[in-house]
């Protein structure tokens, strides 16, 4: 019998009152403001004043690089929480909330899958509670108040032809990357060229993820750089007064938002930056909560672990203190094979070889987490039906022989009694062991071309980075301004450690092309934009929105 669809579990599995999940973490039910009978936000002053719990563990799951067949992050954080619960843990786990780019084109959502996902999986994945909605008007409010600063007399001076502020938009629209505004004659504003890119990309999300308070995120809000003088000087949002009322359409958002895993487990869902474009990780502030009202956090970083880890590491826990206990690692043997070389159709059958060469791809995402970042780590390979006793015999040999222990994990089946091995090993490895010694891919008083380079050669390993001389030029410009010690966000695909999405397994040797540089003043790091990466992705040739719908009864289908 064919196991149903996503949507269809989570409409099927009874939900607990959202009060209920509150109380199990010890949140005050006034300290909640409803969005219905299974969502909430949890009162921002309550979060802020609530400290870290002695002794609780906060656990990062990342993965390989991203296949075709899926690895299921989300569904193995999801999964994992729930088994801590089985095993009389007390964890939360905090993921990322859906844009709805992905679930309209062709990825799809973010709350996790099969038996192992959050509900209402159906309002998380659609408007949930109107954060992203509150981050683009802020985002495009501080748009308007530029253009109409260049309308009503450019009192500061304001150079149209070096704006770099673009307008924002939560769904995929390639028609929208470059576009010309104001055009229709003086009424209409100051002609010039300009753009949008999808909401989780913008500067503005990651300052929602980032900021600890909302004291902090006002002055994030006006750091924000959006043009320069005819002069060369930087045009911030606090120049255009703008950064008071970005702060009042934010303020409600910046609570983070209380779910529920179908098991009941709680969860908190808050911001949702992409690891390939922007830093991947769900709101600090959220993070936060959770080591507030749980033993155990489990927490994710998107995509591979040479992006969504990578910035987790070098970006957020440098910004915040923050240090996991232990890393997880999600594959699966599918995904191996296809890193061996094994088309997409084929990835059922079985194929010793080809696993034997894909591994070199978790081997890699492997030493860069031990050997770059000194994390521990546990591997947990997301099992399917189709993965052989052969396979399975074969990768936990080639791990033992890197010392390795390897947990198989079958939550999307089972739910959380399906990963509790991979609880027992990731409790196991934290045992009366301290929170490992983080290091970083490079120093804060790096240049930024030093530190761009460190990224590429110790985590991508990158043969040479290829920086045009106007792009060097910004980054000397930056540094010149006092900018030098931000960290590094590259952006590039997710699907290779290369720039170039087609090489599978672990490049080496390859040439990272730097092609932009952006400054996120107020996010606190640069931008650096390598190969072919979009900051507003297209909608696919057969989108997923296609297959969405409502029926008679109100509920939606079709989503996954």
């Amino acid at each position: 019998m064919t196991q149903p669809s996503d949507v269809e579990i989570a409409a099927t599995t009874p939900m607990r009152p959202i009060e209920q999940i509150a109380q199990a973490a010890g949140i005050p039910v006034e300290h909640l403001y409803r969005y219905g009978p299974h969502k909430a936000k949890v009162d921002l002053r309550h979060v802020l004043e609530s400290p870290r719990l002695e002794g609780s563990k906060l656990v990062l799951v990342t993965a390989t690089s991203p296949t075709p067949a899926g690895e299921g992050k989300t569904t193995t954080s999801v999964g994992l929480t729930d088994a801590l619960n089985h095993l009389g843990e007390r964890a939360m786990v905090c993921l990322r909330e859906p844009s709805l780019g992905p679930v309209f084109g062709m990825k799809g959502g973010a709350a996790g899958g099969g038996y192992a996902q959050l509900n209402p999986m159906a309002d998380i994945n659609l408007h949930f509670t109107g954060d992203f909605a509150a981050i683009a008007a802020a985002h495009n409010l501080l748009a308007a108040m530029l253009d109409n600063h260049l309308h009503q007399g450019n009192s500061l001076d304001i150079d149209a032809r070096r704006v770099t502020l673009k307008r924002v938009l939560d769904v995929n629209d390639r028609a929208l990357r470059d576009i010309v505004i104001g055009l229709g004659g003086p009424s209409n504003g100051v002609p010039r060229e300009s753009g949008f890119d999808i909401v989780v990309a913008s500067e503005l999300m990651a300052i929602f993820c980032l900021a600890t308070s909302l004291e902090d995120l006002r002055a994030r809000l006006a750091r924000i750089v959006v043009a320069r003088t005819r002069d060369g000087r930087a045009v911030t949002a606090a120049d255009l007064k703008a950064d008071g009322a970005m702060t009042a359409l934010l303020r409600d958002a910046l609570a983070p938002n209380l779910v529920q895993t179908l098991e009941g487990s709680g969860a908190f869902v808050h911001g949702g930056p992409f690891a390939n474009i922007a830093h991947g990780c769900n709101s600090v502030i959220a993070t936060n909560a959770a080591l507030a009202h749980a033993d155990w956090v489990v927490t994710e970083a998107g995509f591979g672990a040479d992006l969504g880890a990578e910035k987790f590491l070098d970006l957020k826990c440098r910004m915040t203190g923050l240090r996991p206990d232990v890393v997880v690692l999600v594959a699966t043997i599918r995904s191996m094979k296809y890193h061996g070389g094994v088309a997409t159709a084929d990835l059922e059958h079985e194929n010793l070889g080809a696993l034997d060469d894909g591994l070199v791809n978790l081997y890699r995402h492997l030493d860069n987490l031990r050997d770059v970042f000194g994390q521990r780590v546990v591997v947990g390979i997301n099992r399917f039906p189709s993965d052989t006793d052969a396979e399975i015999e074969l990768l936990r040999s080639r791990l033992a022989e890197r010392g390795i222990t390897v947990e198989l994990a079958t939550h999307f089946a089972d739910g959380g009694k399906g990963a509790v091995d991979l609880a027992r090993a990731v409790r196991d490895a934290v045992q009366d062991r301290p929170t490992p010694q983080l290091r970083f891919a490079y120093p804060d008083d790096a240049s930024l071309e030093e530190k761009v380079n460190a990224v590429a050669t110790r985590v991508y390993r990158a043969g040479r980075v290829e920086i045009p001389s106007a792009v060097r030029k910004q980054l000397a410009a930056l540094e010149a301004e006092g900018y030098g010690h931000l960290p590094v966000c590259l952006a590039k695909t997710q699907m290779s450690f290369s720039t170039d999405p087609s090489l599978r397994g672990a490049p080496e040797g390859h040439t990272v092309e730097v092609r932009e540089v952006r400054l996120a003043a107020g996010a606190g790091f640069v931008v650096v934009i390598c190969g072919n990466i979009l900051t507003m992705p297209g909608l696919p040739k057969s989108p997923g929105a296609e297959r969405i719908s409502v029926d008679d009864d109100g509920q939606i289908v079709g989503l996954f």
